[in-house]
């Protein structure tokens, strides 16, 4: 049987090829009157249309969501106008992505929504609670003898203009670095040695820790006042409430230092060793550098749970209104400590005192997270300022 070509079908075209059996290669050619070329947008952006279809989804949805809430059902208020607009604003625009595009576009919509109303809840809940807080304390907070002067002698009642939290403010400061040189070593330490050691014992030390970092903080104080206060008869002191502080640091710095360790990726480690390094040579001077701003987090995160807590230091310190100096000259007060003691007052003096030594708890956190971040960054391998301005004025150079 002949197999006869289909005459529908168009000949492929060959290349034109030279009398020796080469083949001739065409250049493209440019037209030099042509307009310059649109630079193409990246591929994460949107296109205009569709920046409209989901401004305007969000808008149907909000509108719709009025309608439900304000006419048609008793809702009224402005958390069921969100719910409702959330809910209703992420359905106009499934059905949206569902009209131009498919499944696929329909679940990244959705997704997206869902990210976004989380991150903007989050971060409403954080800005609502520093500025209430700013709010009912600012009063207090403009008096420079806020910050120069303690509570001796001064009663729930008095005015703003006697009185203030530099007692607090030390003994906070006094407590939370006692814990911090305890935590720190131990808790980096402890994370090395479940990174780098491992082993068996490395296993339990592990679940001992992730145990510890849901230790409740009153267990901590009950811990250091019995084992401390009760048994050893050590008195109330401020070093006694860095101690429980520390204890409950200590779990959240090693696990959050562990976890950080183990991103290093294993090719620096064999690089270092193959160069004829030793194991304590290659942690210390290519692992912890390397992790060095998961371990500044790691620390963010131990001083951000050791500096609020008021349950330990009110069993093993005890509320003073006067200066103390000294971690082991008996009671100590601190900022978390002093909230609590004026806010049960019921006086709106003492409460607005409260309020005021919170802002300044607010804002001794934000310095020392930035303070933890700016020593966490990583150098950069040009010039520092200071080496370029002792270039700039070195004799040799003003002399050429």
């Amino acid at each position: 049987m002949t197999l006869q070509a289909d005459p529908t079908t168009q000949p492929t075209t060959q290349p034109p090829i030279t009398p020796t059996g080469d083949v001739l290669t065409h250049l493209p050619s440019y037209d030099d009157d042509a307009p310059p070329a649109v630079p193409r947008a990246s591929l994460g952006k949107p296109s205009p249309d569709e920046r409209f279809a989901h401004i305007g989804s969000w808008a149907a949805g909000a509108a719709l969501a009025w309608l439900v809430t304000q006419r048609l059902l008793p809702l009224d208020g402005l958390p069921w106008f969100l719910i409702a607009c959330f809910v209703l604003g992420t359905l106009v625009t499934a059905v949206t992505a569902a009209m131009t595009g498919g499944m696929i576009d329909v679940k990244d919509r959705v997704a997206t929504s869902v990210v976004t109303w989380a991150a903007i809840l989050v971060i409403s809940a954080v800005v609502s609670t520093v500025v209430f807080v700013a709010l009912r304390g600012w009063r207090p907070a403009t008096h420079l003898n806020f910050y120069t002067q303690d509570m001796s002698g001064v009663g729930p009642k008095d005015s703003f203009e006697t009185g203030g939290i530099l007692h607090a403010i030390i003994g906070s400061g006094i407590e939370l670095g006692i814990a911090l040189a305890i935590t720190l070593p131990l808790g980096i330490g402890t994370a090395v040695f479940m990174t780098e050691v491992g082993g068996r014992f490395a296993r339990v030390v592990r679940t001992v820790v992730e145990a510890m970092t849901a230790l409740p903080s009153i267990v901590a104080g009950l811990f250091i006042y019995v084992v401390l206060i009760v048994a050893l008869d050590f008195p109330r002191s401020g070093l006694a409430a860095a101690l429980a502080i520390a204890v409950m640091m200590l779990p959240i710095i090693a696990r959050a230092a562990d976890v950080v360790l183990r991103v290093v990726p294993g090719g620096l480690r064999e690089a270092s060793l193959a160069l004829g390094a030793s194991r304590w040579r290659t942690v210390w001077y290519v692992v912890l550098p390397t992790a060095r701003p998961g371990l500044a987090t790691a620390v963010i995160l131990g001083i951000a749970r050791g500096v609020g807590e008021t349950s330990p230091v009110l069993l093993t310190s005890g509320a003073a209104a006067f200066t103390v100096a000294g971690p082991t000259d008996g009671v100590m007060n601190s900022l978390p400590l002093f909230i609590y003691t004026n806010v049960r007052s019921g006086e709106p003096q003492a409460i607005a005192r409260a309020f005021g030594a919170a802002t300044v708890l607010l804002a001794l956190v934000l310095i020392l997270f930035v303070i933890a971040r700016l020593l966490a960054r990583p150098r950069g391998t040009g010039p520092t300022l200071r080496s370029r301005l002792a270039g700039a004025l070195s004799p040799n150079r003003a002399h050429r």
